[in-house]
């Protein structure tokens, strides 16, 4: 992935550090320039078996030296990655905050004990149990993998016919729960933050136009993310408290931490989920752009020293994600001289989808524009236009 790329560039380039890399692709599909700045490489079969992870780590160990830090910047790696540290005697995030943070069923217990508020949830692994819970908490209801990343085989579930259908095609079991959660209305934003050894020391705010399972439920959305350049207000104080206080309650120590949470219509705040890893869909890529520092080489950095330099946040910035209109692949790209005319000056970045490329399987989408202003209001009006005005037509 482009963004796993980065975050290599990133710590190769870090002063004292000889970079190692384990991974399933073979070291040919390593870009060359990237390949030649690696002290060693390990292919395993499958990066996710811890086993494996060990395995690769000590063969690496043995001809260039012990590790000081093993880490990966994907969800889906980070309790394999955590058990092969503990078996390695390598530093970093336990495999029981791992899993905190990986099963999101487990983390909405362990935040509601520390009193962070969220969604109403269960654990469904037959369908009395969902039927149970949707007359305890009422429809719309949000069902997803307990372990889930990304917004895959995410629903919401509207009435009971819904329901029925679902537990059709999707039958719940012991051995594949499902996890159901109550529906929460209001305004999506995320939280990043950085802590240092326990100590909460920089965060960033976005939000959502519109909310991700919005996106995922209508094809035909194209959506934003915008960072405003001003977070300090009072008016951001909740998820502030609450945010710090569910990494902490988590078992984040050092690192940095991406979380998803709503504003509600009477003012209060609910927390989606939590991941301990840098954010997806080009949010590292926003957060340099805000800040004006290079994200991909400061999360590595943490990682590897427990290094952070909060940076101020100098800029708004934005991203606005294209996606097809239709079925097939795409066959034409419709508004792009219209919006490099009124926005190329604040365009900063962007990847459009190539003629004849088959859709995006995420609510990422087929490409993105990037925008950079100081003034927040500068940045919204170009993510509200570029999405109205860009279409991606696929046959």
């Amino acid at each position: 992935m482009d963004a796993t790329l980065r975050f290599l560039r990133g710590a190769a380039g870090l002063p004292g550090v000889a970079l190692t890399v384990v991974s399933q692709d073979p070291e040919d599909r390593m870009p060359p320039d990237l390949r030649a700045r690696l002290a060693g490489h390990w292919r395993v079969a499958d990066a996710l078996d811890p086993q494996q992870l060990v395995d690769a780590a000590r063969q690496l160990e043995a001809r260039i030296g012990r590790a000081s830090a093993y880490i990966a910047p994907l969800e889906q790696l980070q309790v394999p990655l955590a058990l092969a540290r503990e078996a390695l005697g390598i530093d970093g995030l336990s495999s029981a905050a791992a899993r905190n943070f990986r099963d999101k069923s487990r983390m909405k217990d362990v935040l509601r004990a520390a009193g962070v508020p969220c969604a109403r949830h269960t654990l469904v692994a037959d369908p009395e149990s969902a039927e149970a819970f949707t007359r305890r908490v009422g429809f719309p209801v949000v069902v997803k993998p307990p372990d889930g990343a990304g917004g895959k085989a995410t629903f919401r579930l509207d009435r009971p016919q819904d329901l029925a259908v679902w537990l059709q095609r999707y039958p719940p079991n012991p051995e594949r729960p499902t996890l159901f959660e109550e529906f929460v209305r209001g305004t999506e934003h995320s939280f990043d933050s950085v802590c240092v050894d326990g100590r909460p020391v920089w965060h960033s705010i976005s939000r959502y136009m519109p909310s991700p399972l919005e996106v995922l439920e209508n094809e035909w959305i194209q959506w934003c993310v915008l960072l405003p350049r001003n977070i300090d207000g009072a008016e951001f104080d909740p998820i502030r408290e609450s945010g710090f206080a569910a990494v902490e309650a988590l078992g984040l120590q050092t690192g940095l931490s991406h979380m998803e949470w709503f504003r509600l219509a009477d003012g209060n705040i609910a927390i989606s989920e939590v991941g301990a890893r840098p954010p997806g869909a080009q949010f590292s890529t926003l957060l340099s752009y805000a800040h004006d520092i290079d994200f991909y080489a400061a999360w590595p950095r943490l990682m590897i020293f427990g290094e952070f330099d909060p940076p101020r946040r100098e800029y708004a910035a934005g991203a606005a994600y294209i996606r097809g209109q239709g079925r097939g692949r795409v066959r034409n790209i419709a508004g792009i001289d219209d919006v490099q005319r009124r926005f190329g000056s604040i365009v900063v970045e962007a990847k459009l989808p190539l003629e004849g490329q088959p859709p995006g399987d995420s609510y990422e989408g087929d490409g993105y524009v990037i925008v950079r202003h100081p003034d927040t209001d500068v940045v919204q009006h170009a993510l509200q236009q570029i999405v109205s005005t860009i279409r991606v037509e696929l046959q």
